[in-house]
């Protein structure tokens, strides 16, 4: 009988892998084809799209952008490469403009999976409300201001200012976040890991090594 239910149990697992596998591939697919950002929804809609109800079949957000990257090594190919390059250029001159508030990359152009479809995600740092607005007013920069929740780490969570814009025909995603977040990253709850951010110096070294180049996992945690 032991034998009989550990092989059940391995039928019922290997199902689920294979189950995971196609609702990551499916995610992929609408995350690079449909612009939708949001590892949580592309899954959960993924999943609905396939007819596949069963939660512990969800993959999870590692498996997604493993499933992304594959997606566009097969799919898009060059202009994947070139929307992520000129992103990553893109990032550099916003991270010289905005130097004064210790500005970090975050997000798909630091990881690699920036597409047409994707902003330039930045973590910037002060403790004076309004005082990157302001910055960005005085230059008559036009943003629109947000607010969001983020976690700082397992147990705590924090509301921050966001300031989301375009320049270039880029988007640009701003969160404002305290000083003291400078020393340690937020974490980041769907990967289960701090979050990966880079400063300006590991993107100029990130650039001079892959000048237009999928490049993966590049960021430094600082």
């Amino acid at each position: 009988m032991p034998r009989i239910h550990g092989n059940r149990f391995a039928r019922i697992q290997g199902n689920r892998q294979r189950l995971r596998r196609r609702i990551a591939l499916e995610a992929a697919r609408l995350i690079s084809e449909h612009g939708l950002r949001d590892y949580h929804r592309a899954k959960l809609r993924a999943a609905e799209h396939l007819g596949i109800h069963d939660d512990q079949a969800l993959p999870r957000n590692d498996e997604i952008e493993s499933a992304l990257r594959e997606h566009q090594r097969l799919f898009v190919g060059g202009s994947q490469i070139e929307a992520l390059h000129a992103r990553r250029l893109a990032a550099r001159e916003a991270m010289r403009f905005l130097q004064r508030f210790e500005p970090r990359l975050v997000g798909a152009v630091l990881e690699g999976t920036a597409d047409q479809h994707s902003a330039v995600c930045l973590h910037l740092f002060s403790d004076t409300l309004g005082e990157v607005e302001q910055f960005l007013s005085e230059h008559r920069i036009r943003c629109e201001p947000r607010s969001r929740r983020i976690s700082m780490d397992r147990e705590r969570e924090l509301t921050i200012e966001v300031l989301l814009l375009i320049a270039d025909g880029i988007a640009f995603d701003l969160s404002v976040l305290p000083c003291a977040a400078l020393r340690q990253a937020p974490f980041d709850p769907a990967a289960r890991r701090t979050m990966r951010r880079a400063s300006p110096d590991a993107l100029e070294a990130l650039l001079r090594t892959h000048p237009a180049a999928v490049d993966v996992g590049g960021g430094q945690r600082a």
